[in-house]
């Protein structure tokens, strides 16, 4: 009797059941987010006069999504300020003003230039190394024969040292910030002489951090992200 008593207060455990976790536990609203921005961040939006406009109900069907999550994106990428929407005309593109191109450089400048400090201080000599390989393919005549692949290697390059610094908050603070950039500095890349005169930067910082030349490499970043918001001061006119 105590036997059975026991048993009915403390029933054995029942059997587990054993399931694979789910190779994708993000929403439909997490996956249109995250095809909208590479959309968006790919688009050229500075390349004409016209603004991108968004069509909700065409993304939904090239998304095989109803539009609720495509809604739920947009309205997180308007907060993050990728597009805006406007009343009775749509949901468009932003395109930043020159002012705010500037200051947007001028914040980056500033989180750049500390990543370089602290790569002298904490990364190994493999990990800089790692950023000279990125430019070995690009000597001479080569830069302007690739300049689109370069384009896509210098973006690499400064989300690199960022990523190199080693400081979560850090590369927090720049990842929405460089995604922004990232849409003119492919359109001022090819301007003038910057192809240039940007892998000639990029190579003295590299020699700067090898070297472990805190002050130096710091200073080096910092000027370079300043050459790029002069650059666009006297000439992105298409930005006004």
């Amino acid at each position: 009797m105590n036997e059975i008593s026991s048993r009915q207060k403390n029933p054995p455990a029942a059997a587990r059941i054993a399931i694979a976790p789910l190779d994708d536990v993000s929403t439909f609203k997490d996956r249109a987010y995250a095809a909208l921005k590479d959309v968006i961040v790919s688009l050229d939006v500075y390349d004409g006069p016209n603004e991108v406009r968004l069509d909700e109900r065409r993304l939904a069907q090239d998304l095989g999504v109803s539009r609720t999550p495509v809604r739920e994106a947009m309205a997180q990428l308007e907060r993050e300020g990728f597009v805006r929407s406007v009343p009775r005309r749509g949901i468009y593109v932003v395109r930043k003003t020159k002012k705010e191109v500037i200051e947007m450089i001028t914040a980056w400048a500033a989180l750049e230039s500390m990543a370089a400090r602290l790569i002298t201080q904490n990364a190994t000599d493999e990990e800089i190394g790692s950023l000279r390989k990125m430019f070995t393919t690009f000597v001479g005549d080569e830069v302007l024969a690739h300049l689109d692949e370069y384009s896509e290697q210098n973006i690499e390059f400064h989300q690199t040292i960022i990523g190199l610094s080693g400081n979560s908050v850090l590369a927090s603070l720049a990842e929405n910030l460089f995604t922004h950039m990232r849409m003119i500095r492919r359109k001022t890349i090819v301007e003038r002489d910057r192809a240039e005169r940007s892998i000639q930067d990029h190579l003295h910082i590299i020699e700067a951090l090898e070297k472990r030349q805190t002050d130096l490499a710091e200073t080096l970043v910092r000027q370079h992200a300043l050459g790029l918001a002069d650059h666009v001061s006297r000439f992105a006119d298409y930005l006004d």
